[in-house]
């Protein structure tokens, strides 16, 4: 869907259907909306009137406005969106009612839309902020995988066209650098999306691997791709073991974004998980929903994605994508509960359940970022179901050994609409992984999943300053919930772009 700004009066521009607003208790519109009820005779005054119009929250309300009745109104259809309560209107609402709006219109066969900035005025949102959170609502509710879907006819086309409207030319400005922006943010949470929602025999480690070369290059970012020969040689034990049961060759991918080539400390590490297969191996999961499991690299999607942001907006800070991608499968050569493989800082690990393979991975990527001097450390993973059940599936997970860092993590997600909840590493979780025969275990029992998880993955962090995210249960929802999708959703790609932006002002 191609995106424009436009400097225009509602009632002039030429769309198939305009968007105005209502919130809820007005009874006499303002604004746009005003102009747009003056032109209509009072229509939208007298639907508020009879009680069709209250403005609650997703309200969606279509008048046809044809040109023998109204010649001089320009937009072939008004939809009226209800905003809800002003007292609690931010611009997760804006992304909500937005979502909600964009697949109205292709319902209704809407080829070229147009809308206003929701809640500008006594919404109180900056038109920046506000134009930004229309566009990332739009092109994300928007989002449909059907790649692989041949026979559905009476499927609806997408929306071609939006403009953004705007009638004042000093928000102008304001307005285009929003709308810029929630493209740039969009287009890379829907690379995730895709990414998270390829069928595995579609996406193998060699296949993400050519997806990050390829978005390297268009984006002019350095890319690096380790062998298994490369690996071994570093010392990568612990993610050596868990490709060593699948056909498919390892790939370790390593991006490089130089945004401050002067000062190689200013920078953030920014490391997936990235499991193109989960069976668990010979710790096999349940046949029911294994299928989800090609998900598995949700992390590693996450943050591949966000360093095509990253490289558009051009922060002022060196950013790298790490994601040691593979396969974890039964065979006859996979390693077993109770081998102890070292990892490339030298900790050795028992293994107690060869399904706690992401934290292996994870320990040697982090290995490998601090033997190239990380100073920041966010590592993404879809690593315990543990987490939906402590949080649920709206909220992520989040753990950390730097109080200022986790606090950065935390608001970014709450700007973009990912939220995130802080969770303790308390020192009697931390026994859990204790293992007698090797350093640690890889992991600690049904108590504490989520946290025991995130006490392995900290020893391998050390004092560097380090976030661990885990999203098992956000990288994918079984039903549509505002501008997240049935099946992935791309989180947290936005909320590390946003993290990235913050970090290189």
């Amino acid at each position: 869907m191609e995106v424009v700004v436009a400097k225009s009066d509602v009632t002039e521009i030429e769309a198939d259907v305009i968007v105005v607003n209502l919130f809820e208790g007005v009874t006499t519109p303002d604004g746009a909306t005003g102009a747009v009820d003056t032109a209509l005779q009072g229509m939208i005054s007298d639907l508020i009137a009879d009680g069709e119009i209250t403005g609650s929250a997703s309200e969606l309300t279509l008048i046809h406005t044809p040109s023998s009745v109204y010649p001089d109104f320009k937009p072939a259809r008004v939809l009226v969106v209800g905003l809800g309560a002003v007292e609690s209107f931010d611009t997760d609402q804006i992304r909500r009612i937005s979502a909600s709006v964009i697949r109205k219109l292709r319902a209704s066969g809407v080829k070229r839309a147009a809308t206003i900035v929701h809640g500008a005025g006594i919404g109180g949102i900056k038109g920046s902020a506000g134009a930004q959170a229309v566009v990332e609502g739009m092109l994300l509710g928007a989002y449909r995988f059907l790649k692989y879907r041949t026979t559905d006819k009476k499927r609806k086309p997408d929306v071609e066209s939006l403009i953004i409207v705007e009638s004042d030319s000093s928000k102008i400005d304001a307005i285009k650098s929003g709308v810029e922006k929630g493209i740039v943010y969009s287009q890379a949470e829907i690379l995730a999306r895709d990414l998270v929602n390829e069928p595995a025999n579609k996406l193998s480690p060699a296949d993400l691997a050519a997806t990050a070369q390829r978005m390297a290059t268009e984006n002019g970012l350095a890319c690096t791709i380790l062998e298994e020969s490369d690996v071994t040689k570093l010392g990568m034990g612990a993610y050596v073991g868990v490709a060593q049961g699948g056909a498919r060759p390892l790939k370790f991918i390593h991006m490089t974004y130089e945004g401050d080539a002067t000062d190689p400390e200013n920078n953030l590490w920014l490391i997936g998980k990235g499991i193109t297969f989960d069976s668990g191996g010979i710790s096999l999961k349940p046949g029911a929903g294994m299928g989800k499991m090609k998900g598995d690299m949700g992390g590693g999607a996450s943050v591949i994605a966000a360093i095509q942001a990253i490289a558009q907006l051009k922060p002022v800070l060196n950013v790298h994508v790490v994601c040691a991608a593979t396969d974890n499968m039964p065979s006859g050569t996979a390693q077993r509960p109770g081998d102890v493989v070292t990892a490339m800082n030298g900790m050795t690990i028992e293994i107690d359940n060869t399904d706690a393979e992401g934290r292996l991975t994870l320990a040697d990527a982090i290995g490998y970022a601090l033997a190239k001097d990380a100073v920041r450390i966010i590592d993404v993973a879809t690593l315990t179901g543990a987490a939906r059940i402590a949080l649920g599936d709206g909220v992520s997970p989040v753990f950390g050994n730097d109080d200022d860092l986790v606090e950065a993590v935390v608001e970014s997600s709450k700007l973009v609409g990912e939220p995130m909840w802080r969770m303790p590493l308390d020192s009697v979780t931390k026994r859990q992984n204790s293992s007698k025969i090797a350093d640690l275990k890889n992991t600690g029992g049904r108590g504490g999943g989520s946290t025991t998880a995130a006490h392995f993955i900290a020893d391998f962090a050390g004092e560097t300053p380090w976030v661990h995210i885990d999203v098992a249960a956000t990288s994918m929802l079984d039903s549509t919930r505002g501008w997240m999708p049935a099946g992935a959703t791309g989180v947290p790609t936005r909320s590390l772009i946003e993290l990235a932006a913050r970090l290189g002002k």
